[in-house]
């Protein structure tokens, strides 16, 4: 089963919406309050998932990148709501690629944290129960699945993501990727997100990418992935 690069639809953009957000299939983590997207705390150290993934990377990523990330969407959404207060057709849908994508790159960014833990609380290794069977049924065996995983990856052009992802029509698990910060919405549940962007890991890695897809799943976190599916 090959990757997909998808681009967000329109309805997917709309639901990044401010007012009273509702949070997206398996994103347990993300935090909004009074409509307001806030930093979520990281549930381990910084320095926690070394040599995997530096502690300095995940400081920048997490404290910079990511906060950047809030911090937009929530400049957007105040300036959306005031575009739709003056009835600013206009403005409201030249707000929307701008709230997609930092509304995205929040969710996203909250998503990979939690599919991320020290080896001391269980990061890595090969999935089990419903997660190995699932990714067997569709891929065969986990060593399959993980070289399609790190294809779909490689074959990234620009910055992106890549997923597995429950599709709710089927069932069925799959891999899609998607460009910038376009979020997992509609049809599918993101289960398990890895991101592409250099800023994941240039700093450590440089332009040996590769190397990062191969060392991030020593720290992946089987047991959340295992949480969304169910």
């Amino acid at each position: 089963m090959s990757s997909t690069l998808l681009r967000t639809t329109a309805a997917g953009r709309v639901a990044l919406r401010t007012g009273p957000l509702k949070r997206a299939a398996g994103i347990s983590g993300t935090s909004f309050v009074r409509g307001k997207a806030t930093l979520p705390d990281l549930p381990y150290d910084y320095g926690a998932l070394e040599p995997a993934i530096s502690g300095k990377i995940m400081e920048l990523h997490h404290k910079n990148h990511h906060q950047t990330y809030v911090n937009s969407f929530n400049a957007a959404s105040e300036q959306l709501e005031a575009a739709e207060a003056k009835s600013d057709i206009a403005a409201t849908i030249a707000l929307q690629p701008v709230i997609n994508f930092h509304g995205g790159g929040h969710i996203n960014h909250t998503l990979f944290w939690e599919n991320l833990a020290p080896k001391n609380q269980g990061g890595g290794g090969e999935p089990e129960g419903k997660v190995q069977s699932a990714i067997e049924s569709s891929y065969g065996s986990f060593s399959d699945f993980q070289s399609k995983f790190n294809t779909a990856l490689a074959g990234i052009q620009g910055s992106g993501w890549a997923w597995l992802v429950k599709n709710n029509e089927t069932g069925h698990v799959e891999i899609k990727t998607y460009a910038n910060q376009d979020p997992v919405v509609g049809k599918y549940t993101p289960l398990l997100g890895i991101d592409a962007w250099e800023h994941a890991y240039y700093l450590q890695y440089q332009n040996r990418k590769a190397e990062y897809f191969k060392a991030v799943w020593d720290v992946v976190n089987w047991k959340a992935v295992e949480k969304r599916l169910s």
